[in-house]
């Protein structure tokens, strides 16, 4: 398909998704992850208003983290076993970096609502792209954290919401490549 693993093309045709509690040091540094940011931002946005943000959780701020979200889960699910707390604490402590990414709509925009999401979406594959390219692993988790307002309001305000956390690291072992749809599958023709 593509044998040049420095074109553009062929960077995109190998991205796969890391998973995150796999990603070991290095993360990228601040400058590389500034950089990534930078890409990320270069995303199709209709009015030019930014409908997104990034959020930076340090690993020394990791614990915290891991505390905010068992609270928030404890809060919502007091029956809550072990297993779902520690799944909570490990999701705050996986891959050397967490990006997390808000969608910050602009409600007083004319820009419909729909395209804003759409391009908090795209900031976040933007990201994933950026990592890649520069050599790191990358994946993008929701789960339930993403839904909950009480870690919502932890990172951002009532009119956002997480479109996603964004975990970099370098691959702790090789990536598995993943069943990809039948292209005869999801292409049509419209012939009006």
């Amino acid at each position: 398909m593509f044998n040049d693993l420095t074109s553009p093309l062929s960077l995109l045709a190998t991205r796969r998704s890391g998973k995150p509690r796999e990603m070991v040091a290095p993360g990228p540094n601040s400058g590389e992850l500034a950089q990534m940011l930078e890409i990320a931002a270069r995303t199709p946005d209709h009015g030019k208003l930014a409908p997104w943000r990034f959020v930076i959780v340090d690993r020394e701020s990791r614990p915290a983290l891991a505390d905010m979200l068992v609270a928030a889960y404890r809060a919502e699910k007091p029956e809550a076993g072990r297993l779902e707390i520690e799944a909570m604490e490990n999701f705050a402590g996986f891959a050397p970096t967490l990006v997390v990414v808000l969608s910050s709509p602009r409600a007083s925009s004319k820009i419909p609502l729909w395209e804003q999401e759409l391009s908090a979406g795209a900031v976040c594959m933007n990201l994933l792209h950026a990592a890649h390219a520069m050599g790191f692993a990358a994946g993008w988790i929701t789960g339930w954290p993403a839904f909950n307002a009480d870690v919502r309001n932890a990172f951002g305000s009532a009119d956002e919401r997480v479109a996603g956390f964004i975990y970099i690291g370098t691959p702790g072992k090789p990536l598995e490549e993943r069943p990809r749809p039948e292209m005869e599958e999801i292409v049509s023709h419209w012939r009006g």
